[in-house]
């Protein structure tokens, strides 16, 4: 039985477990260097002190801590390599002048992880390098719509609507091109996949997904992933009413 239909369980489990690799990884590499790495004595006894925490849960804590920049970073990119094996879409890499593109529907898609990974001052330099992509008579894209796309939104609200951040440069909003877009995670998930609820099916699945790699490539049979309903509320938060 498949986790969602929409992607392969081959193309899924390889995604999620290549990111777990990454920060098992890093775990055991910040565990081994821990002593090694200057810890701030003051610092340290502030945290414990202000979480009313013992020496054992503040280490594994600052381990947590020291490990969670670079496990976020290639989270980051989950969405765009899961988007990228939906059937007639293609994830063209890092690097890329885009990241997501399907020729069958002319879109292109830039994506970013949550709302404030682009400054607002930035905005406009987005809404300019997707013009210079879909607008110019020479552009391979020269007709495509262009979706900026943030997974996690600053609220729990659904838009599909054209990107017209403010120029500081200029004075003035961007200006309103049917060409250019900004659209939601949920939403963007429900247009690549056809499916309203694509987003929320994918993280209902995946603490299941985490668990089947833990047994079956981490050799660690039972593993559970320890209050998924508490974990469960900050999806509720990001994106519903």
């Amino acid at each position: 039985m498949g986790y969602l239909n929409y992607i392969s369980n081959d193309n899924i489990e390889k995604i999620i477990k290549d990111i777990l690799d990454i920060g098992i990884k890093r775990k055991r590499e910040a565990e081994k260097k821990f002593t090694k790495n200057v810890i701030d004595p003051f610092g340290s006894i502030f945290d414990a002190a202000v979480s009313d925490i013992d020496h054992k849960t503040w280490k594994i804590s600052e381990t947590v801590r020291q490990c969670q920049k670079t496990l976020q970073n290639h989270v980051g990119a989950l969405h765009q390599k899961m988007l990228g094996k939906v059937d007639r879409w293609e994830d063209l890499g890092t690097g890329s002048v885009v990241d997501l593109i399907c020729k069958e529907k002319k879109i292109i898609a830039e994506v970013k992880n949550k709302y404030n990974t682009v400054s607002a001052g930035s905005l406009a330099s987005e809404y300019y390098s997707l013009e210079r992509l879909v607008m110019p008579k020479s552009s391979k894209y020269q007709g495509y719509i262009s979706y900026f796309v943030t997974i996690i939104p600053k609220k729990p609200e659904r838009f599909n609507h054209l990107f017209t951040p403010s120029d500081k440069d200029k004075g003035a909003k961007c200006p309103a091109n049917e060409f250019i877009r900004t659209i939601d995670g949920a939403s963007f998930y429900t247009l690549v996949t056809g499916q309203e609820s694509a987003l929320s099916d994918f993280y209902t699945a995946l603490p299941t997904i985490i668990e089947n790699i833990f047994e079956r490539y981490y050799k660690q049979p039972g593993f559970k992933i320890a209050d998924k309903e508490e974990f469960s509320k900050y999806f509720d938060l990001a994106y519903k009413k």
